[in-house]
């Protein structure tokens, strides 16, 4: 991991970063009063957003303090990369989560510096008292190796690149792995082969074990390294950000990091579909039909919504083993942008339990997601014509949700599955979001399952005492 993402360990000379917000100032000074005369001359009141680098007597930099909303963005320290001058830094008062402010800090001082060097200030955080710095790295790392893959143009992550970068994190962590590619896809994964094909790299399918103990975990993540629409194409605004319709792939691979690196006792299974959808003789058509992976036939509305596709005959394949918990990821559909926004990824289940689970652990770890219904009067819309489904209803509303009840005919057999309809994007920069590629869910994900691997272990080790006796 590179060393600006590292946290350090403590020392003496290290500068404290308070969060304060507005309605607190006041107390904060009378706590502070060498800081008080200082304040005033400058006119800092601790607004949102606003930042002083306190000084000492002698003019040197004693604090930074940075202005905070009433309720703390738990991520605040990631504007320290930003905004600090170069120096040592430890965290002060108004951190509520250490633990979520030292990852805030290094996702923070995340930087995609592929094609242009980058030049910063030398900004250090030193580690919290009784925070996991281990955990609180690998997650870091994790996240910074989903977004380069998505940060990078499709020109140098193509479906070769993507597939290289899945056998690389399967090599690192000493996972098995297994590609199909092109032609050899087209009797076992039939969809996935057609949305590809069109395009000068070949489609592939990429199928990761890792794990020989535990509840058995799937991830799958849509993989289209770039969508142009096919032969329903895109206008020019809507292909601009299309290197970064590979996200769901990106967040499973990013959420697998997570988890083989914290050797989590479970059985891993990652299913990526790679693919780019181009145009050329060899594009699949409006009005084509295929026979899925599980056997459904599916007649295509829209080349447009083929990551759909790509996801039926993986999510087919994983269901098979009827995992203990399914989880797909993908930049599936532009209505779950228009509900929700890009910061605010909706995700589907028809499991009570794996909902609330999902949507408190998304709170806890400031990775947050909306529940959307799984609303099946909707499915009536993808019925075919000629076949068993349409790829797209008749109808321009609940998009997102059509989306998911599409994929949920492929899911039959799986014990729990949940779906995250991810924007893969941060549009604007915000503490510990930089602009741009984002592994939206994936540390959800990750907590998830190590919740559920802790309690099926706990659940083991009982039954074991009781069956000693």
């Amino acid at each position: 991991m590179p060393q600006k993402l590292r946290l350090k360990p403590a020392s003496a000379a290290s500068i404290p970063v308070h969060a304060v917000a507005a309605a607190g100032w006041q107390d904060f000074l009378r706590r502070h009063p060498d800081a008080a005369p200082f304040a005033a001359a400058s006119g800092f009141s601790a607004g949102p957003g606003a930042h002083w680098p306190a000084p000492d007597a002698q003019g040197r930099l004693a604090a930074l303090v940075l202005g905070a909303p009433d309720a703390s963005d738990p991520f605040l320290a990631g504007r320290l990369s930003a905004l600090a001058p170069a120096g040592r830094y430890r965290l002060g008062e108004g951190f509520a989560d250490p633990a979520l402010a030292a990852l805030g800090f290094l996702l923070g001082a995340y930087r995609f510096d592929r094609y242009r060097a980058t030049k910063a200030p030398e900004v250090a955080l030193e580690a919290p008292l009784g925070v996991d710095v281990a955990a609180i790295e690998r997650i870091a790392a994790a996240v910074a190796f989903g977004r380069d893959l998505i940060n990078t143009p499709a020109n140098d992550m193509g479906p070769t690149a993507l597939a290289a970068a899945a056998r690389g994190l399967a090599e690192k962590h000493k996972a098995r792995l297994r590609v199909t590619t092109g032609a050899s896809l087209e009797k076992n994964f039939p969809l996935v082969h057609a949305v590809g094909k069109g395009a000068a790299q070949a489609p592939r399918l990429v199928d990761m074990r890792w794990g020989t103990r535990g509840p058995a975990i799937a991830l799958v993540g849509k993989g289209v390294c770039f969508d142009t629409g096919g032969l329903d194409i895109k206008p020019e605004s809507a292909m601009a950000l299309m290197k970064k319709d590979m996200g769901g792939a990106a967040a499973a691979l990013a959420a697998a990091d997570m988890i083989m690196g914290a050797r989590l006792p479970v059985r891993l299974r990652v299913i990526v579909p790679i693919v780019e959808n181009s145009i050329s003789g060899e594009a699949f058509r409006p009005g084509d039909v295929y026979r899925s992976r599980k056997g459904l036939t599916v007649e295509i509305g829209n080349t447009d919504a083929e990551g759909r596709l790509i996801l039926a005959d993986a999510l087919a394949l994983a269901d098979e083993e009827s995992p203990d918990l399914l989880v797909d990821f993908a930049t599936l559909t532009g209505a779950a942008r228009v509900a929700l926004g890009p910061d605010l990824p909706p995700f589907f289940t028809d499991d009570e339990d794996l909902a609330a689970e999902i949507a408190r652990i998304g709170a806890e770890i400031a990775d947050p997601v909306w529940r959307l219904p799984l609303w099946s009067p909707y499915a009536a819309g993808l019925k075919g014509k000629i076949a068993d489904l349409n790829n797209i209803a008749g109808s321009p509303f609940a998009g997102a949700i059509v989306a998911a009840l599409f994929l949920k005919r492929f899911v039959t057999r799986t014990k729990a599955w949940a779906h995250f309809d991810i924007y893969g994007w941060n549009p604007a920069s915000r503490p510990g979001r930089p602009e741009g590629g984002e592994v939206q869910a994936a540390r959800l994900v990750y907590a998830l399952v190590e919740q559920r691997a802790r309690k099926a272990a706990h659940m083991g080790a009982r039954k074991a005492r009781k069956d000693g006796r």
